[in-house]
């Protein structure tokens, strides 16, 4: 496996292009299957996870190809309705697929997802919107087999999610798209990523009202029709960046970017002592001193996303008295705190809390990234560290951090990947 070397003790500075987002691309591509047509999606970024979901959907006889940073699918000739778990195993957003294909043929098989383990995750929510659709749901030898009722059409209906689920309001989205008649869904999830999905279908002809809150009525219709889009920027990317001006008197300018997307974060920041600053595709951090301790609480949209919980703990470590941490969304949240501890960080665990008594600096170790977002704060740390860490397992940060080496070193950051 490929490994981080990264020496410190750098002060991160300077300007960094943001790129796609992965939580929006990935069921935007899984959408490029609904229309019987050519689709054309703009600022995909080159990831791991990207990379796997285009092969999967070639897998279905798609003629896709990626140039750039544009994927452009025709859907016409789709052969087969199956999603293998050789590539599904590695991440749970392709469940993805078992909407589109689903909405659009009336039938799916596709094998239970994988991804990172910071928690259960279920699919159940997605299954009960199919089944109120009509469709009849068997779960063999780790496949989801799905079949829409006589007709080879799901039905609307009214649902409402027991939980908030951003994959499973996508993903039922997409097949009530193509449904007969009128879906309400109720509990839906607002996070900008869901906005964007459904953006894109209206852009391919769904009618959707409610794009944004948390009830959304989708009237179907006979057909999608093929559509230019454009990915929106990636929120996590960005607040992971700017965390690294915070965590070492830095000061880091984002562009292609939205501050939109972010307040909850932002306001965390200047909480902390940042000055922030924004413009129509741009936010800069300034960081004089040492941060202040804050207390946050993951929430769904429009509260602190969880996604950014392992990074504002990293600058939490270096933070001027006690901060409070509430993990609210995953159960298995946490595994990132024995490496930071290795590094010279004071975190205690106490159930879905973590209390954080901010240290002078971190040390340099060796730590291994246990998820995506946890790598990213690990790499951060490590920067703040005076010496060599090496930082193992990050094909972690590879499914999510589109050129992350190249836009370090933009930063100043002294990186080497280590090839396994």
């Amino acid at each position: 496996m490929d490994k981080f070397k990264i020496i410190g003790k750098t002060r991160i500075a300077g300007e960094v292009a943001i790129s796609g987002s992965k939580n929006a691309a990935l069921p935007l591509l899984a959408g490029m299957l609904l229309p019987n047509d050519e689709t054309v999606l703009h600022n995909v970024p080159t990831l791991k996870d990207t990379d796997t979901l285009i092969k999967l959907i070639a897998g279905m006889g798609v003629a896709i190809k990626k140039e750039g940073n544009t994927v452009i699918a025709d859907a016409r000739h789709v052969a087969n309705y199956y999603a293998p778990y050789e590539l599904v195993r590695t991440m749970r957003a392709s469940i993805l697929v078992l909407g589109a294909l689903l909405g659009r043929f009336g039938e799916a098989e596709v094998s239970l997802p994988g991804g990172c383990s910071i928690g259960s995750r279920p699919v159940d929510q997605h299954l009960k919107a199919f089944e109120a659709m009509g469709a009849s749901i068997s779960v063999e030898n780790g496949y989801v087999k799905a079949k829409a009722p006589a007709g080879g059409r799901l039905i609307g209906c009214d649902f409402t999610f027991d939980m908030v689920t951003v994959g499973g309001t996508e993903n039922v989205i997409m097949a009530a798209s193509l449904a007969r008649g009128t879906t309400r869904l109720e509990n839906c999830a607002c996070e900008p990523e869901v906005v964007d999905l459904a953006n894109m279908l209206v852009a391919m002809g769904a009618k959707i009202d409610g794009i944004g809150t948390p009830t959304m009525i989708i009237e179907g219709v006979e057909s999608l029709h093929g559509c230019e889009y454009s990915v929106i920027a990636d929120r996590i990317e960005t607040g992971s960046y700017l965390a690294g001006a915070l965590m070492s008197e830095g000061d880091v300018l984002t562009t292609n970017t939205s501050a939109e997307l972010l307040h909850p974060v932002l306001k965390k920041f200047e909480a902390m002592g940042a000055t922030i600053t924004t413009g129509d595709d741009w936010i800069r951090a300034v960081m004089k001193g040492r941060p202040k301790a804050v207390d946050i609480r993951t929430q769904v949209h429009p509260g602190f996303p969880t996604d950014m919980q392992a990074q504002l703990m990293a600058v939490c470590c270096l933070a001027d008295g006690t901060s409070t941490i509430i993990e609210n969304i995953f159960e298995n949240r946490f595994m990132h705190v024995p490496e930071l501890n290795r590094m010279g960080a004071n975190i205690r665990i106490d159930g879905h809390t973590a209390i954080v008594t901010g240290v002078d600096s971190f040390m340099p170790a060796p730590v291994m990234a246990t998820d995506l977002r946890a790598s990213m704060s690990l790499v951060m740390a490590a920067t703040c560290a005076d010496g060599e860490s090496i930082i193992d397992r990050i094909y972690h940060i590879d499914r999510g951090y589109d050129n992350v080496e190249s836009k370090l070193k933009s930063l100043g950051v002294n990186i080497e990947r280590i090839k396994g």
